[in-house]
């Protein structure tokens, strides 16, 4: 691969795209065509931080008959097992990596300490930040933007179902218009869905810049090496 750009990023990734067209569980081809791009940069020296949703087993908002807290912490514990399935995909290629949870689960994962995920990039592990913010009623997309402000990423990489973000949703209306870039203000001002507005927020206060684009088996990569893929935020 060409030299990188970015030194350390935050990958944020559906539960959905896990699912490739399954739509349910694990889609283990396509999970892995994934975990292969983050172990080619892992060894050329890109530290990676990852936060993962929980789609592809439950969201908070189809509990629809339980109590909002008690679906958003089912969703969270949804993202653990993604992130355990991450995590053992990329330790089978061979690149070390640590599951930090927002949620005490001391006997599968480690609490979310920010020093001590900052160390673990330094030593070019790979580190999975599961159950989100661990609050109800944040989305984990504000999840990535808080990791990647408090580990210093250069970065969020916002792996979507689509190339890019659009002014309305490109699978209803095919003459919707692709933007190449746009300001965090824009985004918030268009009533855009493509990332939580909490989340694009923090990103503008901290001046923490947001690539979306689709995710296939080479995209991540493209976006490391700076490649025009996507749609900035900043």
């Amino acid at each position: 691969m060409k030299k990188p750009v970015f030194k350390r990023v935050l990958l944020k990734i559906s539960g959905e795209a896990l699912a490739g067209e399954k739509h349910f569980g694990f889609d283990y081809d396509f999970m892995d065509k994934v975990v292969s791009q983050l172990v080619e940069l892992n060894k050329n020296g890109v530290e990676i931080g990852v936060v993962v949703g929980g789609g592809n087993f439950w969201r908070g908002r189809q509990g629809t008959n339980l109590e909002h807290t008690t679906a958003d912490y089912m969703g969270m514990l949804a993202t653990t097992m993604n992130a355990l399935a991450l995590q053992d995909a990329i330790e089978k290629k061979g690149v070390p990596t640590r599951v930090q949870s927002a949620i005490d689960i001391n006997r599968i994962a480690e609490p979310y300490i920010r020093r001590k995920a900052v160390r673990h990039l330094e030593k070019g592990r790979v580190v999975i930040f599961a159950c989100g913010t661990g609050c109800p009623f944040f989305s984990t997309d504000t999840t990535a933007a808080l990791r990647a402000v408090e580990t210093e990423a250069e970065v969020i990489l916002l792996a979507k179902n689509v190339d890019g973000i659009y002014d309305s949703d490109p699978k209803l209306n095919p003459a919707a218009k692709k933007y190449d870039e746009m300001t965090y203000m824009d985004f918030i001002s268009e009533g855009l869905k493509a990332m939580d507005t909490t989340a694009v927020t923090i990103c503008m206060e901290n001046k923490m810049p947001v690539l979306c684009f689709g995710l296939d088996d080479k995209s991540i990569i493209k976006a490391v090496e700076g490649e025009s893929v996507g749609t900035w935020i900043r």
